[in-house]
């Protein structure tokens, strides 16, 4: 156990670092945030090694300072993170990043585990394109497909929706003629994300599953608790443990579903850090998200992860302050707002979010996107 009072680092100086900076800090631990940019959102909360992610001696430095260390984004280089394990621990491990920065690598797991992936096929070239299209448009009567990009895209980016093989081919040239994967799309009732905790003694903290909705590829809100029965609730829970411990993965981690309108439940995607859709843990649940990050990652008992509230969490993206600073509706009963110290508003940029917790959670959000929008 790494008890408060020590210095824990984080790799990655986004919202998610800056949140779990603060949390840390909260239980009286020191944070250090490397991050090669020298206004990062958490560089701004606690001390800031601004540094290169292939600079060896500074990652040396810095791990050498740190009782333990975590990352809030999964495109780190590996280099970096076996170069900081070699200095001490750190949670989650390179290999489990390493699956989530490669979506092949990472359907090829969901599918070993019985994850249930969507229809997918590689694409390496033009010929490859061409026959991902027709395989799919065979076996899983696609009439519509997503290309991704096999690593670094997020937030709808890295993608082109095609309907054709030769719009595959035109596509995959967008990309940049990069190695990626194309997705059948899934006629779709609920997009669902479960969030999670595991210590290193295998000891899990379970959130309720979240239903999201997505506006233009990015998450606009997550309702908690979804409108699923409870056998699917623990299905998808289930799902998501079994990909940590076949990880044995140490930290909070997410793992995105569909379910399709017959019904069916498909694995997504996973992200090896705490997640847009678990922002809601903050003010609804007994126990953050990034609180568990770091109990994970000092070894501390993890915390009850139960909600105490029905919730809503709205993403606020730059497009809000369109016309200014806007008009925060804190005057509403149960409003938190969660702002995350970027200096600049850009349209699709993420720059806070707000909880809205009560017993009526259409009522809420909708008096709040009024307000906003």
């Amino acid at each position: 156990m790494i008890a408060p009072g020590a210095t824990l680092g984080v790799l990655g100086g986004g919202q998610l670092g800056r949140m779990f900076a603060q949390a840390a800090q909260r239980m009286g631990y020191a944070v250090v945030v490397y991050d090669p940019d020298p206004h990062s959102p958490a560089g701004r909360v606690a001390e800031h090694v601004c540094a290169a992610y292939d600079d060896m001696g500074a990652l040396s430095d810095f791990a050498a300072r740190c009782a333990a260390v975590t990352l809030e984004f999964e495109n780190i280089p590996l280099s970096a993170l076996h170069h900081v394990a070699e200095q001490g621990v750190l949670a989650p491990h390179a290999q489990a990043v390493a699956v989530a920065q490669d979506r092949a690598a990472e359907k090829r797991l969901f599918a070993a585990l019985g994850l249930n992936p969507v229809p997918w096929r590689t694409v390496e070239d033009d010929a490859s394109a061409a026959q991902a299209w027709s395989e799919l448009a065979s076996s899983a009567a696609m009439e519509v497909g997503i290309l991704k990009t096999n690593r670094l895209g997020y937030d709808g980016k890295g993608q082109r929706t095609v309907r054709s093989a030769q719009e595959c081919v035109e596509a995959w040239r967008e990309l940049g003629e990069v190695s990626c994967v194309l997705e059948a799309r899934i006629a779709l009732q609920q997009e669902l994300s479960v969030v999670l905790a595991r210590n290193a003694r295998g000891d899990f903290a379970l959130y309720e599953p979240g239903e999201n909705v997505h506006r233009a590829g990015v998450l606009h809100t997550t309702t908690v608790p979804a409108n699923v029965d409870s056998r699917l609730a623990l299905s998808v829970q289930g799902m998501a443990r079994a990909l940590a411990e076949s990880l044995d993965y140490v930290g909070v981690m997410a793992l995105e579903l569909f379910v399709d309108t017959q019904g069916r439940v498909w694995s997504n995607e996973m992200a090896p850090r705490p997640h847009n859709s678990g922002h809601h843990t903050l003010d609804a649940c007994w126990c953050s998200q990034f609180e568990q990050q770091v109990r994970a990652l000092a070894g501390l008992p993890l915390g009850d992860p139960s909600c105490h509230s029905p919730v809503v969490m709205l993403n606020l993206l730059g497009d809000v302050w369109e016309h200014g600073e806007p008009a925060w509706p804190l005057q509403l009963p149960g409003v938190a707002l969660h702002l995350y110290g970027k200096a600049q508003a850009r349209p699709g940029r993420k720059m806070g979010h707000i909880n809205l917790l009560g017993a009526s959670h259409q009522a809420l959000l909708q008096h709040c996107e009024q307000v906003l929008f």
